[in-house]
C-alpha cells in the first residue's frame, strides 16, 4: 500500500486522517448513518465497518452516500470476492485480520488502500518485501502490544501499523505515542448499550474524547 491515497496526490495516508478508527459492528443498517454523523461529529472520521453482520454491505453503502464527511472502509475482509463486494458499497479502504498473497493481489488490485493484517515479524517482512508498508497489526494486545511494536521499530523502521485487539482509551495513548503506530482502531466509543438505545449524543461525546488522544496530521485530504 502506497502512502498517498488514490487519486489525489497531496492526500493524507488511511494511518494519518484521525488518532483512532472505529471499528463498526452494526445488526441493523439503518443505524449507519446517524452512528457515522456521531463519529464525524465527535473528530473520528475514518469509520471501518466490519463485514461480521449481514447489514455491513448496506451500512458501509449508506455511509457513503450520505455522511460526505466520512471516510468509510471495510474490514474483517478475508477473501477476493469481498473485496470486491466492499469496493462495490462504496469503502474507501480495506481492512484484513490476515493476509494471504491472493488476498494481497485483490486488495492491490481494487484501486483503494488497504490495511492487511500482521502480528508477527516475518509477516512484517514479507510485507515489505511485497512493496506494502502500511499494516493492521491484530490481535494487538495479545500479540506483544506496545512492547512488540517497539521492538520491530528498530529493525524495521519502514513499516507502520495501527494496532487493533484489546485496545481501550487507557492503553491508546501508549500505542500512539510509538514512532511506527499512525493510528489505533477500537470499539470503546460504541458501547453496545448505545447503539442500542440509539443515544448517538453519548456516541459522539465518546469519539470525541477518543479523537483528543492524539490530534490528526491534517485534516486535508481523504480517500477517494
Amino acid at each position: 500500500m502506497t502512502s498517498p491515497l488514490p487519486s489525489s496526490p497531496s492526500a493524507v495516508p488511511v494511518l494519518d486522517l484521525a488518532p483512532v478508527v472505529p471499528v463498526v459492528v452494526l445488526d441493523e443498517a439503518a443505524d449507519a448513518v446517524p452512528l457515522a454523523r456521531a463519529l464525524v461529529a465527535g473528530g473520528l472520521p475514518t469509520i471501518e465497518v466490519t463485514l461480521r453482520t449481514p447489514a455491513a454491505l448496506d451500512a458501509i453503502r449508506a455511509i457513503r452516500a450520505e455522511v460526505t464527511d466520512a471516510v468509510v472502509g471495510a474490514g474483517t475482509v478475508i477473501s477476493p470476492g469481498q473485496v470486491d463486494d466492499c469496493v462495490a458499497a462504496g469503502a474507501r479502504f480495506l481492512v484484513s485480520p490476515g493476509w494471504t498473497d491472493t488476498l494481497l493481489a485483490a486488495m492491490r488490485a481494487s484501486g483503494v488502500p488497504f490495511l492487511p493484517g500482521v502480528s508477527t515479524t516475518s509477516e512484517v517482512v514479507a510485507l515489505l518485501e511485497r512493496g506494502v508498508r502500511e499494516m493492521k497489526f491484530f490481535p494487538a494486545q495479545a500479540a506483544g502490544g506496545t512492547a512488540y511494536l517497539k521492538s520491530l521499530a528498530g529493525p524495521l523502521p519502514q513499516a507502520r501499523f495501527c494496532p487493533t485487539g484489546g485496545i481501550g482509551p487507557a492503553n491508546a495513548p501508549e500505542y500512539l505515542a510509538l514512532p511506527n503506530v499512525g493510528c489505533v482502531g477500537g470499539t470503546w466509543m460504541l458501547p453496545g448499550d448505545a447503539v442500542a438505545a440509539k443515544d448517538w449524543a453519548r456516541v459522539e461525546r465518546l469519539a470525541r474524547e477518543a479523537a483528543g488522544l492524539r490530534r490528526p496530521i491534517s485534516a486535508e485530504g481523504t480517500c477517494r
